[in-house]
């Protein structure tokens, strides 16, 4: 590798920067390489076929590509179902989590009442306790509405948010008042200022809280793996868990192109929405 010298504006040499530009990159290089060596091997291995996934010395690119385990992703589960499961799952959440999680942080931020601090402050206390802390009460409870095996255990309790209502609270309080007093003064109730007022200068906010929601729902193991039982009411995540064989053999073709099925949706989302998400995540920084 060359060094080349470089001079600074008074017009002395500055070979050491032009080094360190080049360890920065070589740097960023192998940890974007770290990063993506995981996807690689996903992908790869996806197309690969049985014999040579279980070949010593493993390898990351087939030598022959083949199909076969995108076929029997959808022949060995039922892979529409556990799709459309997924897509409900975690599209329900996010839509019942912005409603609520946005009404909880205006009444929070905008309005004074008794308690709203101790309210607030026992919300962040929440944030504290692991949800594995709760899992067990909370599908005691669940199963004795009798609501294991239905969309209604899957989502009701994941309905509201303790970070997604401190995430929008704070939001909500960098808001200029003098927007909603001008409303209040023009007759507009509590409603009619947190529609027209509070929610269409929040979407950066409550974009970046849909998009955290729904990959955090839809990459979710645990939850939808303890609240439900059979197959039809599983998820792509708890649904691939059911590849594994009775003698503890796991198809990792076919497990390697399921999960590379399931980032797809989220991949897309991703591209569809970077320039927005980006935007969204620096402007709710800033304020």
């Amino acid at each position: 590798m060359t060094v080349t010298m470089t001079t600074d504006p008074a017009g002395r040499r500055r070979p050491g920067r032009t080094a360190r530009r080049w360890l920065l990159a070589a740097a960023v290089l192998a940890l974007t390489a770290m990063v993506l060596l995981p996807v690689a091997i996903i992908v790869f291995t996806a197309f690969k076929p049985t014999a040579e996934i279980n070949a010593f010395p493993p390898t990351l690119v087939p030598a022959s590509w083949t199909l076969e385990n995108f076929t029997r992703i959808f022949t060995d589960l039922p892979f529409a179902r556990l799709f459309l499961n997924s897509f409900l799952f975690a599209g329900g959440v996010t839509l019942f989590a912005l409603t609520f999680d946005s009404l909880a942080a205006y009444a929070l931020a905008r309005l004074d009442f008794r308690g709203n601090r101790l309210l607030l402050i026992a919300i962040v206390a929440s944030l504290m306790i692991p949800f594995q802390a709760t899992l067990i009460p909370v599908y005691q409870l669940v199963a004795q509405l009798g609501w294991v095996n239905t969309f209604a255990g899957l989502i009701i309790p994941r309905a509201a948010d303790a970070f997604g209502i401190f995430f929008l609270r704070q939001f909500f309080v960098s808001l200029p008042r003098d927007l909603d007093n001008a409303a209040r003064i023009d007759g507009a109730g509590e409603f009619r200022v947190f529609r027209s007022i509070i929610l269409p200068n929040a979407v950066p906010a409550l974009l970046t809280l849909a998009i955290f929601t729904f990959v955090n729902n839809w990459n979710d193991l645990l939850w939808p793996l303890v609240f439900t039982t059979t197959p039809d009411m599983g998820t792509i995540t708890s649904g691939l868990t059911l590849l594994t064989g009775p003698s503890g053999i796991i198809p990792y073709g076919t497990m390697m192109a399921g999960c590379l099925i399931a980032v797809l949706p989220l991949a897309v989302m991703f591209l569809i929405m970077q320039r927005r998400f980006i935007e969204s995540v620096a402007t709710t920084g800033l304020k």
